[in-house]
């Protein structure tokens, strides 16, 4: 099973072709600018689609604090992002409270651990909406 850095380069190599099926469920690779170190870095993420945007969970795994990825986004929201064959900028922004619970709905569809995750967490769980500014 592809997971971590070797998910990503199989990913990008292969325009999705290998890895953009995880156990069931579709995944985007999202880079950010590392906050501190100014770095570029990609990770595999679980996603879906609303209203010509993708959806993806700053959930890891029900921890207490975010990933590194969200804190990366919030300092800097224009992230890469690679759907398959298909590469562009997008802006990432948290889902409002009001948009939330149907997006959250949406997600914990998709991978129904999310909710187990929001369980074992006092961190409320954003669901991340990256929107495309560039091809």
């Amino acid at each position: 099973m592809l997971f971590g850095e070797e998910h990503v380069r199989r990913y990008v190599e292969t325009d999705g072709r290998e890895g953009h099926d995880w156990n069931g469920v579709p995944v985007l690779i999202l880079t950010t600018t590392g906050r501190r170190s100014g770095q570029r870095r990609s990770t595999p993420l679980i996603y879906g689609e609303h209203d010509g945007s993708y959806l993806v969970v700053a959930s890891k795994g029900g921890a207490d604090e975010p990933p590194a990825w969200y804190l990366n986004l919030q300092a800097d929201p224009e992230v890469d992002v690679q759907v398959l064959g298909d590469k562009f900028t997008a802006r990432a922004r948290t889902a409002s409270p009001q948009e939330k619970p149907g997006l959250w709905q949406q997600m914990a569809g998709i991978w129904p651990d999310y909710d187990s995750y929001q369980r074992k967490t006092g961190r409320e769980i954003p669901v991340v909406v990256l929107e495309r500014v560039s091809a």
